[in-house]
């Protein structure tokens, strides 16, 4: 008996910790109603769900199972760092700067979260602080080429080409995360200020 109740905890633990990874929000939604596991180890459902949701583009619906998640688990960072991108997404930049504050106190040694508060700050128009916020992402992930990127397009924006100019031949030389996008913008950036008609963006929208 004994021995199928550790088995049963542990499936449902599993379940808890690995339903966001299903693209089916109900499997999330049955371990928050049902599970007999309550307190911190819950808010893994809630993050489940939220992540389902954030991938699906309900960013609200996202939002609101993040802060339970957060509630009940006040001190993982990348739930701060989650829940800003849902918030950069559904336009709540300052909200999402907030929280990009919060997952940076819990971690401060991770650059996502300084590379994608520059984005919200880029965003918002602050483009002195969002560089601030992606030099230390550069500092701490010196082969991110999207961070690269990103920095010198905010440097175009304000118009300091040489230093653009610098972080898109960076770019370059950096492999590449997920797909070609960074090395494409960075190479039309280069040939656009080579022209001498240099777009000025003010923040990527990502």
């Amino acid at each position: 008996m004994l021995i199928v109740l550790c088995v049963l905890i542990g499936l449902s633990t599993h379940m808890v910790v690995n339903c966001g990874d299903e693209d089916d929000p109900d499997i999330c939604s049955a371990v928050i109603g049902f599970s007999p596991l309550r307190g911190s180890l819950i808010a893994f459902a809630y993050e489940g769900r939220a992540r389902i949701a954030l991938r699906r583009g309900d960013f609200k619906r996202a939002i609101a199972d993040f802060d339970e998640a957060i509630h009940l688990n006040p001190n993982r960072g990348s739930l701060y760092r989650d829940r800003a991108l849902a918030r950069r997404q559904n336009g709540e930049l300052e909200l999402a700067v907030a929280d990009y504050d919060e997952a940076i106190a819990h971690d401060p040694k991770r650059a996502t979260a300084y590379h994608q508060r520059g984005l919200a700050l880029a965003a918002m128009g602050d483009l002195d602080r969002a560089i601030l916020s992606y030099n230390t992402a550069v500092r701490l992930d010196p082969a991110d080429a999207q961070a690269r990127l990103d920095r010198g397009l905010a440097f175009l924006a304000r118009g300091q080409t040489d230093d653009a100019r610098a972080d898109f031949e960076a770019a370059l030389t950096l492999p590449l995360a997920k797909d070609s996008r960074a090395h494409e913008t960075a190479r039309a950036k280069l040939a656009e200020l080579a022209s001498g008609e240099p777009t000025r963006l003010a923040a990527p929208r990502r």
